[in-house]
């Protein structure tokens, strides 16, 4: 049988778009700890030598935003002038607004709740915009993440701890990898392609950073199972040569632009919105991972082998208008039998969202960076695999795969 390749990518936390990311759920952060009914909207770019932050929040408290930012990006390893950005000198410049009143009357007090303000108080909170929000979980790894993006995230984060921990003192914070990986019969058998980009200091030689990157991540055995590492692999380090200039400096970032990074590397689909900067009350953030979750209970139950969840809501609406379940062939029974009863065990009203898995804390600065899901080393509510029981009870075709 022929095989499948797929590529995934991820990137450092001093990637220039992943730093405007981790500088918004910062500020996010901040804002939460003083005041958790916030609506937050927060938007960064960076750029040399300056950082802009802009957007809406409505909230009751102050946060000192240019501290946030500096500190975000000191954090990201930016703090020396020699890296080309440093957190400590850097300008900030803000441009903040309120929510738009408009949109406030409308996640505030939903439809169903002006229609009917005696009804469930999980209804009163509506959707913060219209959009279509995926969540998806296989059987590859253990943590129920494609095995492309499981292996690119692990990666990136083994080349920010090389610097950090200075083993490899002549890396710099800027970074990304991408693995791709063969498929047989839809199970991962033998990465192939292994890139990585890492920025370094000058007096490097090439040689040098690519018989360390290979020794220390390709081949160290921690990294990529050796089981699944090809005899043979392609590996490629740093193909441009060089890589001394990077940050902002060499490319000016944005908050969103790394999407597939932050959730499935490529193989679901993706709504098109981001997550960074955004209170849950903000579907594009919350909806994810509630569709992140039940897709991950369908098959950690056994359900299916892959399943992708999807859900439609409408800008100040709290009912989703649609919701969709795809297991790609991999389940004994038809999606209407599974959205059936998705609909029996899960609540999709972004109230209930917010109240199940306790949204209104400061808890997404560290999700900014390494992706939002799977993470094995937070504690995440929409990670649990904790309804499963609930699924197969309620289940009226009991047996499973």
């Amino acid at each position: 049988m022929a095989l499948e390749y797929v590529t995934s990518e991820s990137v450092t936390k001093g990637h220039p778009d992943k730093l405007c990311d981790q500088i918004a759920d910062s500020v996010l952060d901040e804002i939460l700890r003083k005041d958790p009914e916030a609506h937050v909207a927060c938007e960064v770019t960076a750029t040399t030598g300056l950082i802009h932050v802009f957007g809406e929040i409505s909230t009751n408290c102050y946060v000192d935003i240019p501290s946030i930012a500096r500190k975000t990006v000191n954090l990201a390893g930016y703090n020396d002038v020699s890296f080309g950005f440093n957190g400590n000198t850097c300008a900030v410049l803000t441009s903040i607004n309120s929510q738009s009143q408009d949109i406030a009357m409308g996640v505030n007090e939903s439809c169903e709740y002006k229609l009917s303000p005696e009804t469930d108080l999980e209804d009163k909170i509506g959707a913060g915009d219209q959009g279509i929000m995926y969540g998806y979980a296989c059987s590859d790894t253990k943590a129920f993440m494609p095995m492309p993006i499981f292996l690119a995230h692990k990666i990136t984060r083994e080349l920010s701890n090389l610097r950090e921990k200075g083993i490899l003192n002549y890396l710099r914070p800027d970074g990304k990898t991408q693995i791709t990986l063969a498929y047989k019969k839809g199970v991962p058998c033998e990465v192939k392609k292994i890139v990585i980009s890492s920025q370094h200091s000058e007096g490097v030689s090439l040689k040098k950073i690519r018989e360390d990157l290979t020794e220390l991540i390709v081949y160290n055995g921690r990294i990529i199972p050796e089981e699944l590492l090809s005899k043979d692999p392609i590996v490629i380090i740093n193909p441009t040569g060089k890589f001394n200039i990077g940050g902002p400096v060499a490319d000016s970032g944005l908050t969103g632009r790394k999407i597939m990074v932050d959730t499935y590397g490529g193989i679901a689909h993706h709504g098109g919105g981001a997550f960074s900067g955004k209170d849950p009350t903000k579907v594009d953030r919350s909806g994810a991972y509630m569709a992140r979750y039940v897709a991950k209970n369908i098959v950690a139950s056994g359900l299916a082998l892959k399943c992708e969840v999807s859900v439609g809501y409408a800008i100040g609406v709290a009912k989703p208008v649609s919701l969709g379940v795809e297991c790609f062939g991999t389940s004994k029974y038809s999606n209407s039998e599974l959205i059936s009863l998705v609909k029996k065990v899960f609540d999709f009203r972004p109230g209930a969202i917010i109240e199940n898995f306790k949204l209104k804390r400061p808890i997404y600065k560290d999700l900014a960076v390494y992706g939002h899901f799977g993470r094995e080393d937070l504690d995440l509510p929409w990670e649990k695999i904790d309804k499963t029981d609930e699924l197969l009870e309620k289940v009226s075709f009991k047996e499973k795969i």
